[in-house]
């Protein structure tokens, strides 16, 4: 059985340089810097769930008639003849369920970084910076996990989110963060880069119900830090990597991408069960046809950019990348927006 455990994966390192903003402000700066600037910002700059949302406010509030629910036309979902030939009523139920089992989801793959986060965290030898930032993560991300539970029971209790199967692996997965990091930050981009891509697009769009959107931008202002952390770690550390882990999780990663990707984007067996949505349905809009592709392949992109930058994709791999329909065009900077991307 090949290893895929990185021997010297958490030893700091400090002649990397970053080429890509780490977020909106970030450029160029070695690691050491890039650590010391998102500690510092989230220091200064977090949100807490139950401080800096108004959940009782009467625009936050679900009347059972509330057109708000109605899915945005960012979601491919909503664009179907199935959704579009339902009753007004039946529109605004399903797109009720659909949202919040997208956010019921994203809760529970920020249960899974924490399960991994704290096995990474416990390799990590005194006074190395990344214990400190890393820590402000996993804090930042217990509140997200509140938000979005809190969100889940105001909004729609019955939602499933992950399929049953996956979510029993998480506790095998979280392992990961100590014996094989790189690996781990993989599945953390492969959980944090959909969910963030679905959010941006719901905002850019107009955004949907206001507790929703206050949640969404709650959510990507610290998820920036998180993702571009992420993106900085295995720049940092994916050169020590030997030829068979680099090759590995070259390949591995496309495949943790789809499956990430379809456990946050495509409604379980129970929710669409209780969404009353045909198989047929899900397959012709998250699986079948260009449209379909080119949404899962804009979900990547900047990790994309990021693979080939430290030359994880690489003319070895890349049939990896095209098999499981991640494969593209990589981002020109990070957080590029999709339409301009092609």
């Amino acid at each position: 059985m090949v290893s895929l455990i990185d021997p010297t994966p958490r030893r700091l390192h400090m002649t990397t340089s970053i080429d890509r903003p780490i977020d909106g402000s970030l450029d160029r700066l070695d690691y050491a810097e890039a650590l010391q600037h998102l500690s510092e910002a989230s220091t200064d700059h977090h949100f807490e769930a139950f401080k800096d949302i108004d959940w009782d406010a009467p625009e936050m509030q679900f009347p059972p008639d509330d057109e708000r629910w109605i899915l945005p036309a960012s979601d491919p979902l909503s664009r179907h003849p199935w959704y579009v030939s339902l009753p007004r009523e039946r529109q605004i139920a399903v797109g009720r369920h659909r949202l919040t089992a997208l956010t019921k989801t994203g809760s529970q793959f920020e249960q899974l970084l924490l399960l991994g986060g704290t096995q990474f965290l416990m390799g990590l030898d005194n006074r190395n910076p990344e214990f400190r930032y890393f820590m402000h993560e996993l804090t930042e991300e217990t509140h997200h996990i509140q938000m979005f539970q809190e969100f889940t029971n105001r909004a729609c209790p019955e939602v499933s989110g992950c399929p049953r199967w996956l979510l029993r692996l998480f506790p095998v997965v979280g392992h990961l963060g100590g014996l094989t990091p790189a690996l781990f930050f993989a599945i953390i981009l492969a959980g944090e880069e959909p969910i963030d891509h679905v959010q941006k697009n719901q905002l850019r769009g107009g955004g949907v119900h206001p507790l929703l959107d206050r949640i969404c931008a709650i959510h990507m202002a610290e998820e920036a830090r998180h993702i571009g952390f992420a993106h900085a770690w295995l720049r940092e550390h994916a050169p020590q990597l030997g030829p068979v882990s680099r090759s590995m999780i070259g390949v591995l990663t496309p495949v943790v991408m789809r499956i990430g990707a379809d456990a946050i984007l495509v409604p379980s067996r129970a929710d669409r069960k209780m969404m009353g949505m045909p198989r047929k349905v899900v397959r012709e809009t998250f699986h079948r046809g260009p449209e379909a592709a080119k949404f899962r392949r804009d979900l990547f992109a900047d990790v994309r950019a990021c693979f080939d930058d430290i030359g994880l994709r690489t003319r070895g791999t890349r049939w990896a990348w095209r098999a499981m329909g991640v494969d593209g065009r990589s981002s020109r900077f990070r957080a590029e927006p999709a339409a301009a991307s092609h």
